[in-house]
């Protein structure tokens, strides 16, 4: 999971109400939400409390040592996932007869030490404590020796936008620093407001995502490429980096070994960027108020970097878990709908004192309770929907989404004919919502059915609070996504039923603060699951319209992902 946080902020978003969307439906597609209710109440009259925490009470015990792949942890999951999968009653998911799809990644654990020299003085850098630094390529050793440093801003090659952060400068053996997020430009017209026209607004595009900084340096040749950390635009607190990169990381095995990744990709702290660029002579709002302008071009700060990275390589396979229910149309079974969890998260760390298990129990536990639950809800059904379902709870979500990414680039069942993924990734803990958040609002049409079936639960849809953290890109729906899939990620909202106005609030921010990515996401006794209960319910409603309905689910114009996905279907 990478956690957003939902801020009561939405609140200034109910004036939408039930009248969000201003798109209609087709009529085959009110037909379908006219299936009869009957058909679908021992489905969701099955989806309880009970179920849900008895799943993930096992997923998130000790005994399974924090779902880790490439540990016994993982060989438990599994085991697990594919037992629950026969006991429920579905088919393999893999064509090959099994309900594994085995993922071939590598582990990589960095040991790191750095500096930076700046006018003859060396400023020395703790690990994990001011900064983290990997490398992804398959090699044990890597040596970056006085790197030039220079700042490039917000490090953004984007044409459509006019907008070119490098400006033509060779980086090629340098080291780069540059700011998380998109640039927030101004509205010109209103200072107080984005520029809706420059990088989504107020939300957030790939452009900010802290992968496609990387990915942009190694294509431009860096040696090094070191993102500054702020935990506003981020979204999370340094912690959460230090916490995930500081230990074995992963990524998918290629021939190449990765060596077309920048050697060394790396983050520091906000008040270490201070020190390095006070020493240079420079300011970080300074900078940042130069990056906000077309007209930016790199900095040099008179300084070099310094890095040493000892990698711990071991090959891994992985496996993503996979169960299929087959339709009931034999002209339409071949055609699938995907709903997803990951159950991986981030293992056991055996140089702590006392407790060393990251068991994850809202994240991802309860999602892939979820998985579970919703595939044995659609066993209940009388009447099988015409298409296909698969269940796939993915591995290495903590790692980068590698599984997913690997299903989606190696994808079982043609993505031509995979008409939408549904993700869940942490279940609702704290009771019943009278609103739905959905993160990406407006990407695809799959809203419009969601908009329907949110008001036989008399809720209503509301956008996320806070789009520029980029929480569309953050988790398994978005590998589906960049391939062209319609993806819906939706989850409880901000407004609880009979509590508090700022109850929801104060739940996410004590998880945030105090269990997000930390020894104690365990179970807690003040969890309420009802709310969860009311999700997974929605999400089979959802699922099940679409695999009854005549159109397939469209990405709305302007989206990203629009003219992959034409272009797909265009060539079936």
């Amino acid at each position: 999971m990478k956690n957003h946080l939902p801020l009561l902020a939405v609140l200034a978003m109910l004036a939408f109400g039930c009248n969000e969307s201003s798109r209609t439906v087709s009529d085959s597609d009110e037909n379908a939400a006219a299936t009869d209710s009957t058909n679908l109440q021992p489905a969701l009259q099955s989806i309880t409390t009970t179920d849900i925490l008895n799943y993930t009470t096992v997923l998130a015990s000790d005994a399974f040592e924090g779902r880790a792949p490439g540990t016994v942890g993982e060989d438990s999951t599994v085991n697990y996932l594919t037992r629950q999968f026969e006991k429920i009653g579905l088919q393999p998911g893999n064509p090959d007869g099994t309900y594994v799809q085995n993922v071939p990644m590598f582990g990589y654990t960095a040991q790191p030490k750095a500096s930076f020299t700046v006018g003859g003085k060396t400023i020395n850098l703790n690990f994990p404590d001011d900064y983290v630094a990997v490398s992804r390529r398959f090699i044990p050793n890597i040596n970056i020796r006085n790197s030039e440093m220079v700042f490039v801003g917000y490090g953004i090659m984007a044409p459509e936008y006019g907008w070119d952060d490098y400006k033509g400068l060779d980086v090629k053996g340098k080291t780069i620093v540059m700011l998380v997020n998109d640039p927030p430009i101004p509205d010109p017209d209103n200072a107080a407001e984005l520029d809706s026209s420059m990088f989504g607004g107020k939300a957030m595009t790939y452009y900010g995502r802290w992968t496609y900084k990387y990915e942009i340096a190694a294509e431009k040749g860096a040696a090094a490429a070191v993102i500054i950390h702020e935990t506003g635009p981020t979204g999370y607190p340094y912690e959460v980096v230090s916490g995930s990169w500081s230990r074995e990381n992963f990524d998918i095995s290629n021939v190449n070994k990765n060596m077309d990744k920048a050697a060394v990709e790396a983050w520091i702290t906000t008040e270490k960027a201070k020190q390095l660029l006070s020493a240079s002579g420079k300011s970080l709002e300074q900078l940042k108020a130069a990056a906000l302008s077309k007209d930016f071009k790199p900095v040099p700060l008179n300084a070099t970097a310094t890095f040493n990275i000892k990698n711990t390589l071991r090959e891994v396979e992985s496996k993503n878990v996979i169960a299929k229910l087959e339709g009931a149309d034999p002209e339409l079974r071949t055609e699938y709908v995907v709903y997803s969890a990951h159950w991986d998260h981030l293992g056991k760390d055996e140089t702590l004192q006392g407790d060393q298990i990251y068991n994850g129990a809202l994240d991802n536990a309860t999602g892939t309770a979820g998985l579970l639950e919703l595939a044995e809800a659609y066993t209940m059904l009388p009447q099988r929907p015409k298409r296909s379902i698969l269940f796939l709870a993915v591995t290495a979500e903590e790692k980068g989404l590698l599984g997913s990414k690997y299903y989606a680039t190696n994808p079982l069942y043609p993505l031509n004919k995979t008409l939408a993924n549904i993700n869940m990734d942490a279940l609702n803990a704290y009771g019943p919502t009278e609103d739905v958040i959905v993160v990406g609002f407006g990407n695809s049409t799959l809203e419009d059915i969601l908009a329907e079936e949110v008001t036989k639960q008399n809720r209503h849809i509301v956008p996320e609070a806070t789009p520029e953290h980029g929480s569309y890109y953050r988790s398994d729906h978005f590998e589906f996504a960049k391939q062209g899939v319609p993806a819906l990620y939706a989850e409880s909202g901000v407004i609880a039923r009979n509590q508090p106005a700022d109850y929801v609030q104060k739940f996410q921010e004590n998880y945030t603060a105090n269990d997000y990515h930390k020894l104690s996401d365990e179970i807690h006794n003040d969890w309420n699951l009802n709310g969860a209960v009311e999700d997974l319910q929605l999400f089979l409603r959802v699922g099940y319209r679409v695999a009854n309905t005549d159109t397939y689910p469209e990405w709305n114009e302007g989206t990203e992902f629009r003219a992959r996905r034409e272009a797909m279907l265009n060539a079936k």
